[in-house]
């Protein structure tokens, strides 16, 4: 029954982990959304690409576009 207790406790610090992970996302969705808005957009593009590989390579999710990965200032 140890053993168990100790996957059981394993998968709720992987959860909060990925919480964790998931929230550091969501901020840095704002940050480049926000160089974006004051026409940094060589640096919030950056961002994107990191937040994309970060998405796809470490977190085996896919990839959420944001709108300023399309831009028309390319």
């Amino acid at each position: 029954m140890a053993r168990n207790d100790n996957g059981n406790s394993n998968r709720r610090e992987t959860d909060r982990y990925r919480r964790a992970a998931e929230d550091a996302l969501q901020q840095l969705d704002w940050a480049i959304g926000y160089l974006h808005g004051i026409r940094k957009v060589e640096i919030s593009r950056a961002l994107a690409k990191n937040r994309s590989y970060i998405r796809r390579q470490l977190m085996d999710e896919p990839e959420e576009p944001l709108p300023s990965q399309t831009t028309d200032e390319s």
